[in-house]
């Protein structure tokens, strides 16, 4: 939030004292449209539109995704030659198919989602602090927890815009390309593909918007985020790697103990963000996915292979999704209690 955003309310002051002056009723709505909350979202939007960081990172996801979209147009045939000629979901496969030289859309999403999240928030509140702006901004009629709303709201508005749009954009792209038009069901799946992406990336924007209250300097809370984000996509998963080693059954062990032993590691993967956003999203994105556990012998035999239809797959990933959701409220509550209790004066 740049500076001059005391002298922004002061004229919004003025401007609706003279319209309560003119004609009364009319002054009142016009006072209650042009809201602090409202001026500050409007404001934090402007800003996050105009800042390079921004600017790269949505350059450099859109080149990453455009070009994980022209090798899946270049292999999709393949695709569907290896694939059932009678599978209806062939406009999905713009989001999942891939030669090894490039990962699926979905990936890139995965990858780079986190670092957008990140760059966003990490200097939300700390910045204006150090700018002096802060105890400014909340000397004005304004409550401090709509300020820390009006960042996250401006913040997920951006992300939500780019994400629908680079959603829709692929579709124009695959439609152009082949021809075909996607399916009621394949466009509703993409939909709850690009919703779940906002809740993943959301994640990230909340846990970055608490290191930044957390931590006085913009660096510390940006090297924390990116730290976070690295334990999570590399780390995390040696550790996980040498659990598995150290708990693996023996030769002898039954059936029902290699199968506990599956699921074990399967929940110590789904703390990770990312493993959750994977499972949700390759569940919906390739409807033939019917399970994200072991199954056993007495499970597969007798069952029909076939895709499933959307609320089936919705279904399948509630837990998933449940947990993003959850995880993204979790941050924002913790940093909202710390907001509520800063000292908010610049030293």
């Amino acid at each position: 939030m740049a500076g001059n955003l005391q002298n922004l309310f002061a004229r919004l002051k003025e401007k609706g004292s003279q319209s309560l002056k003119g004609n009364g009723s009319a002054g009142k709505r016009e006072s209650e449209v042009l809201s602090p909350f409202r001026v500050i979202v409007s404001k934090e939007i402007s800003d996050h539109i105009r800042s390079w960081r921004f600017i790269i990172l949505l350059a450099v996801i859109a080149m990453a995704c455009l070009g994980s979209v022209y090798v899946a147009v270049a292999n999709i045939g393949e695709a569907l030659k290896s694939d059932d000629p009678e599978n209806p979901f062939i406009f999905l496969k713009l989001f999942t198919v891939s030669d090894g030289t490039l990962p699926p859309f979905f990936v890139f999403v995965s990858f780079l989602g986190p670092l957008l999240g990140i760059s966003m928030g990490f200097d939300a509140i700390n910045s204006e602090q150090i700018k002096g702006t802060l105890s400014r901004v909340l000397a004005q009629p304004v409550h401090r927890d709509n300020l820390l709303n009006a960042k996250f709201t401006a913040a997920l508005y951006v992300i939500s815009v780019m994400f629908f749009a680079l959603g829709f954009l692929v579709m124009g792209v695959g439609l152009i390309v082949t021809g075909l038009p996607p399916t009621a069901g394949e466009f509703l799946r993409v939909v709850f593909f690009i919703i779940i992406s906002i809740f993943y990336v959301s994640f990230w924007l909340n846990l970055s918007i608490l290191f930044s209250v957390k931590f006085r300097q913009p660096a510390t809370s940006a090297l924390a985020g990116i730290a976070t984000w690295l334990f999570f996509t590399v780390f995390y998963g040696i550790i996980v790697s040498v659990v598995a080693k150290a708990a693996a059954p023996s030769e002898t062990a039954t059936t029902q103990q290699v199968v506990s032993y599956q699921e074990f590691i399967l929940n110590l993967l789904r703390v990770l963000p990312s493993q959750l956003f994977s499972d949700a999203t390759s569940t919906l994105l390739v409807p033939t996915v019917r399970s994200l556990g072991p199954l056993t012998m007495e499970q597969v035999v007798g069952t029909i292979p076939g895709p499933l239809p959307l609320g089936q797959s919705l279904l399948l990933v509630w837990p998933q999704i449940t947990g993003l959701i959850a995880a993204t409220i979790l941050c924002f509550i913790l940093s909202y209690l710390s907001f509520m209790r800063r000292e908010v004066r610049s030293r």
